[in-house]
């Protein structure tokens, strides 16, 4: 282990004393351990910024995707940054699940970042509406079906049925979610005009359950993934549930096919920048986390931004 580590942990997501004692057992006295609790009001920028200040080699981020996002935000605009370490704690883990990171087992998880074994991966950045400032993320952002269907997903029945979840969570948010009219560019091409429930862009492409709904999405290829699902009637929205929990999920687990199926109401589109103009707002999420509302996006891919254990 390097000489000196950062740890930035969420005390809503673990217990300090288990946490502290799985650290000392695995890192000893072998390196510095600086310790950062994150607050309320701030997930974890002043603390990730301060373990940059004081030379920490490696940060640890403790908790949910917010606040590995939060860490993942300072460490990819730092020079000479330290490497990322997850310990994920939080609900979703999305990026720890993409990445093989272990989940559940904080000793576990310590071992991965003890190994030494680390992967560059991209990080994707967002800036909605009006704002100056930029907002990254680790896995996927998206608006309609999408975050309708985080927003409507059972937690107990996630743990217990997996893809079923999903499935039963996609036929209420279907009700919930209409389509909507928009522009999109990728890279230097022209607008296209466009109508979906949902438009997906992401770095990763599973979320919990195994539901996989980028199936190329690819960490460290220095492009962003998209989904575009426009069914408009119940046999077009069949025939897309079929095309992302059976096609480009379960069949490619099962060795199936290794090509991604796009059809009439699921296309997948790749790029490394994109921008979005929509006719009306709608809901939004980013790292499956609810975002608010937005009308415009724009969306960029930071090539190997980023060094994480796993």
């Amino acid at each position: 282990m390097p000489n000196r580590v950062g740890i930035v942990w969420n005390p809503t997501k673990v217990n300090e004393k288990r946490l502290r004692a799985a650290v000392e057992s695995a890192l000893g006295e072998a390196s510095e351990v600086l310790w950062w609790e994150t607050t309320a009001d701030d997930p974890g920028r002043a603390m990730a910024e301060a373990g940059v200040a004081a030379g920490c080699e490696v940060l640890i981020a403790v908790g949910g995707d917010g606040t590995v996002r939060t860490v993942a935000e300072v460490i990819s605009a730092a020079p000479d940054a330290p490497a990322l370490g997850i310990i994920p704690q939080g609900t979703g883990n999305l990026l720890a699940r993409n990445l093989g990171i272990p989940l559940g087992s904080i000793p576990r998880a310590l071992q991965v970042i003890s190994a030494g074994s680390h992967r560059e991966i991209d990080m994707g950045w967002v800036r909605a509406d009006e704002q100056n400032d930029e907002t990254g993320f680790l896995v996927m952002i998206g608006f309609g079906l999408d975050a309708h269907m985080l927003a409507e997903t059972d937690d107990d029945l996630k743990d217990k049925a997996g893809w079923l979840a999903y499935v039963e969570a996609m036929g209420r948010a279907f009700a919930a979610a209409e389509s909507v009219t928009f522009e999109l560019a990728i890279d230097d091409g022209e607008q296209q005009q466009l109508s979906g429930h949902t438009l997906l862009i992401g770095n990763c492409g599973a979320i919990q359950g195994g539901v996989t709904l980028l199936p190329d999405a690819v960490p460290d290829d220095g492009r962003l993934d998209v989904l575009l699902i426009s069914a408009d009637n119940a046999a077009q929205w069949m025939e897309t549930l079929r095309t992302v929990v059976w096609d480009n999920g379960i069949r490619r687990v099962l060795g199936g096919t290794e090509a991604t199926v796009s059809t009439d109401s699921a296309r997948h589109l790749s790029g490394a920048a994109m921008q979005v103009s929509i006719d009306t707002p709608v809901a939004f999420e980013i790292d499956g986390e609810e975002a608010g509302e937005v009308s415009q996006l724009h969306v960029r891919v930071q090539p190997a931004a980023l060094r994480v254990f796993c």
